[in-house]
């Protein structure tokens, strides 16, 4: 039995420091919401690489949610992962309840949240 689920307090925790930059995410974003050239509703970024001043380098890829992204509001209500969740080769993604992915953003080094929730 799936459980419903509603989108409307929903977000995603990244990791970024672990992503391999592989594009999982963006691909499975793109076949299930069939979207054109160009259109992503995930986006893999690249930053670096850039020096610190302490000599180390930093080089990062960081996938960034657009516009386009409805968090896979069909396959959230049929109880199943957002596309880029299930997808993440890496496992650096996270879907669930606003609130308490904020709590964990405490306990994790480089990391994101996007919540689309639109307020009024």
């Amino acid at each position: 039995m799936s459980a419903t689920i509603s989108t409307s307090n929903q977000g995603l925790i990244i990791q970024y420091d672990f992503c391999t930059g592989c594009h999982a995410c963006e691909v499975a974003c793109k076949k299930e919401r069939d979207l054109g050239k160009g259109e992503y509703g995930i986006k893999v970024m690249e930053y670096g690489p850039a020096k610190k001043p302490d000599g180390r380098w930093d080089y990062f890829f960081i996938p960034v949610p657009t516009d386009l992204c409805d968090m896979c509001a069909d396959r959230v209500s049929e109880g199943k992962l957002p596309a880029c969740v299930h997808n993440c080769q890496a496992k650096v993604m996270e879907f669930g309840d606003v609130e308490e992915l904020a709590k964990k953003m405490t306990y994790i080094e480089k990391c994101v949240l996007f919540s689309p929730t639109k307020k009024d």
